[in-house]
């Protein structure tokens, strides 16, 4: 996986070789998910990152086909479906047809042999919204009380602050980029990928709850994230620092653990929202 993701960083042309260093050393929890445990998410993002090396290359319709296998796989890779969606939008409404066509088409097509013996019970627990996350396991949100984690207006609140924070992340910073990500040089890459990488990173912030394994689903895209935006190097170690803590250096998760996870996630979010692509020295704004 991280020669797809090498891949991506070197077609930014702006990720110094020593980011990727750091990538590949820094964090324990990521070596100890894919060598020791393998969880499905690991597949999963495997073949997410597959999928976005076709999208950069404007590989639409067969990284569609790439990336319905992900969700597939682990449907927390849904979490970038609005990115998506946005950038088969600026392709053309035909390009957009032909994808989500694609995507829902290979869901079905891979469902089949369930949907055949028991229907009912396939779609009731392969989409099972009122899932509920033991609080033991959570390592975003233990420094809120047990009762609030699993009240049901809490999910509605984070669900509906997701939603507005991709509203606002459409307006400020995936409209301007509209003309950069229909193209596959520099520019256009760091476009599709700053679309691709926010749209997942809000949705892990609003998460119901973040368990270990879920750290790969961005770890990989941080580094990409924090070197696009205006900020020290001495910034971007400590909110990197501050991620790996909640995740590698405390299990289980505490109240400061989970409150340095949130605090990481809250800054990061805001840097986005405050920058936008028009400070990031990789990503360029064109104006329509």
């Amino acid at each position: 996986m991280l020669a797809l993701v090498f891949r991506l960083y070197i077609k930014t042309r702006h990720i110094a070789p020593y980011v990727l260093v750091i990538m590949s050393l820094t964090s324990f929890r990521i070596h100890s998910l894919f060598v020791l445990r393998l969880f499905n998410d690991c597949v999963a993002m495997l073949l997410f990152y597959g999928s976005a090396n076709l999208f950069v290359g404007n590989r639409w319709l067969t990284g569609c086909l790439l990336f319905s296998s992900a969700v597939s796989v682990k449907m927390s890779v849904l979490l970038f479906a609005p990115g998506l969606l946005f950038l088969l939008l600026q392709q053309g409404y035909r390009t957009t047809v032909l994808g989500l066509a694609i995507c829902a088409g290979w869901q079905v097509l891979l469902a089949t042999p369930f949907l055949i013996v028991n229907p009912i019970a396939y779609l009731e627990r392969s989409f099972d919204l009122g899932r509920v996350f033991l609080y033991e396991w959570t390592v975003n949100w233990r420094f809120v009380s047990e009762k609030f984690f699993l009240d049901r207006s809490f999910h509605v609140a984070l669900f509906g602050l997701h939603l507005v924070l991709l509203v606002a992340l459409c307006w400020r910073c995936w409209l301007p980029l509209r003309r950069a990500v229909r193209t596959t040089d520099a520019v256009g890459v760091n476009a599709k990928l700053m679309v691709l990488f926010t749209s997942n990173f809000v949705g892990i912030a609003c998460s119901r709850s973040m368990h270990y394994q879920f750290y790969v689903w961005y770890f990989h895209t941080l580094h990409f994230l924090l070197w696009t935006m205006p900020m020290r190097f001495v910034t971007r170690a400590l909110l990197l620092g501050m991620i790996e803590f909640a995740f590698a250096f405390s299990y289980p998760s505490t109240n400061f653990s989970s409150g340095v996870l949130f605090l990481s996630h809250v800054f990061i979010v805001a840097s986005i929202l405050r920058n936008g692509p028009s400070r990031s020295p990789s990503v360029a704004v064109n104006a329509p």
